[in-house]
This record gives structure tokens, C-alpha cells and sequence, in this order.
């Protein structure tokens, strides 16, 4: 918590917003490659021994493939994954959101390489290229397609279902389910695929997963927020709208006030000393102790 609080000082105002929608725009015009000339993603995925050999345009474009065909199905996911980011943003602050997804991208692409690396350790150079796809003759693995964003959009909804478990959702549109249990059976079936999977599913599985293990424990004791706190919440910003054009709050982490945008403000009852903060950081700032 420290380390991030003194991150989002430095770095918060550079922090991306609405990076949810960006993602899906991006799977939009992957969707539209794919109904041109499907085969022409081959040449945006993420892999790593064409990376080396000078296509370094993949460490970005791998981003633009989507994690599936496209369908009515497909939409609906694609809505729900937005509405999952949104609300994390929302919650977490843009600048905590930015550094959980693309540390789940940044881990993907070390991955990749840690992938590489263990194929030359195990298997020499030994390796076919046909059109894009690397293969290693003697398991013959292929590292294009490995490492998708399948798994940064399951780390969304793990994410989303560790922070407000006793949301309810419809399953099918018809049967209301805690999203919490949808989190662990998800959580149990990617387990099992991870203990059943050679040592390429488990470091394209690991890597890809890797930032809810670290910024769950970085963050733990973040306090979640619920229906009623939300609600206090949206009562404090029509509060505050209401206020003249002097300003009368500043968030002791950011510094924002009231006319940096529609924002809340609240001060902490643990804080010893008048400290207000604003909605993003009052339930993840450091609380100030008196020595």
C-alpha cells in the first residue's frame, strides 16, 4: 500500500481513463482484420522469437486479437467486460485500474519470453517456422496463439468478483447467482486447467494471472464497497455539486479538488489529524498515525 500510495502521487495524473473502452475498441478492429483477411492477425500476436528477430510490433498489437469469433454471445461479453472494468475503475481510481491491467499485459509478454527461454533450454533451436507460427519439432508446441488476452479479461472478473462478491447477476438472464460463487468456480476450473497443463499452459496460465496474485496481496486491505456505500456516495456528489465555485475540499494523496471533476470527498475517522481524501483514495490511502 505504501508503494502504490507514493506511485499514484507521482504518476496519478497520468493515469488513462476509460482504459476498459479502449480495450474494447481495440478488439473492434481486430474483429474487422479478422472479416477482411483472418489471416493477417497472425502477424499482430505476441510471439516472442519473431519479436527477437525484429517484428517488435507485436509487443503492442497482440492487444488488438480478439479472444474469440465473433457472435451475439460475444457482444454480450464484451458489454459485461466493460461494465466489470468501468465499475473497478470507479472504485479503485484510474491509476490503480491502469496498473492492474497492464500488469497483467506486461506479465503476458515476460511470459512469452520465460516460454522462449525454456524451449531453447529444453529443446535447443530445434524449431520450424511456417507463416507466423514457431514450432519446436520434437513437442511441437506452438507459440503463436499461446498468450492471448483471454486471461486479462479472466483476471477482470476475478478482480471484479474479490471486490464486490455479494453482487448478484443473472446467469443466462434468468438465474440470480452471487457473482462471488461465479469467481470461484472460475477460479477452480483455471486451477485445474493449470495443474492439468504441461509447463507451456502453466507459464502462459501463471504469467497471464499473475497481477491478481500481486495486487491482491499489495491490497488486501482495501475495504470493498457495497450497495449502501454507494449510495452515500452518489448523495455526497449531488452535495458537493451543489457548492459555489471556491473551493472547499482537497484530497490529501492527489491534491484534486472539488472542480477537478465530479468527485467526493470525505475525512477518514482513522487519520488522527483533519485529513480528507477523495473518493478514490479514501478507502486506500495509509492511514496517519501521531508518534
Amino acid at each position: 500500500m505504501k508503494l502504490l500510495n507514493k506511485l499514484e502521487r507521482k504518476f496519478g495524473r497520468y493515469a488513462v481513463q476509460n482504459v476498459s473502452l479502449m480495450l474494447i475498441i481495440c478488439y473492434g478492429f481486430g474483429y474487422a482484420i479478422s472479416f477482411v483477411n483472418d489471416d493477417f492477425l497472425e502477424f499482430l500476436s505476441l510471439n516472442p522469437y519473431l519479436i527477437l528477430h525484429g517484428q517488435i510490433w507485436r509487443l503492442v498489437t497482440w492487444i488488438i486479437i480478439p479472444p474469440g469469433s465473433f457472435g451475439f454471445f460475444t457482444l454480450i461479453s464484451l458489454y459485461f467486460y466493460y461494465m466489470l472494468g468501468t465499475t473497478l475503475e470507479h472504485t479503485w481510481g484510474a491509476f490503480r485500474y491502469n496498473l492492474f491491467l497492464f500488469g497483467g499485459m506486461l506479465f503476458t509478454i515476460l511470459g512469452s519470453f520465460v516460454l522462449l527461454l525454456y524451449c531453447y533450454f529444453a529443446f535447443g533451436s530445434d524449431i520450424a517456422i511456417v507463416g507466423s507460427a514457431v514450432f519446436f519439432r520434437q513437442v511441437g508446441w506452438d507459440l503463436f496463439g499461446a498468450f492471448s488476452t483471454y486471461y486479462i479479461n479472466l483476471s477482470i472478473f476475478l478482480a471484479f468478483a474479490m471486490t464486490y462478491p455479494e453482487m448478484q447477476v443473472f446467469l443466462f438472464f434468468i438465474i440470480p447467482v452471487k457473482i462471488k460463487w461465479m469467481g470461484i468456480l472460475d477460479a477452480v476450473l483455471t486451477l485445474y486447467i493449470f495443474l492439468m497443463s504441461g509447463i507451456a499452459g502453466k507459464i502462459v496460465i501463471g504469467a497471464s494471472l499473475l497481477n491478481v496474485i500481486v495486487f491482491f496481496l499489495a491490497t488486501r486491505d482495501m475495504v470493498r464497497l457495497g450497495p449502501k456505500q454507494i449510495r452515500r456516495r452518489q448523495t455526497f456528489r449531488q452535495e458537493v455539486r451543489k457548492g459555489t465555485g471556491v473551493t472547499r475540499h482537497k484530497c490529501a494523496i492527489c491534491g484534486r479538488t472539488e472542480q477537478d471533476g465530479d468527485l467526493e470527498f470525505r475525512f477518514c475517522s482513522k487519520c488522527e489529524g483533519n485529513y480528507e481524501y477523495c473518493q478514490d483514495h479514501l478507502f486506500t490511502h495509509e492511514h496517519v498515525k501521531r508518534h
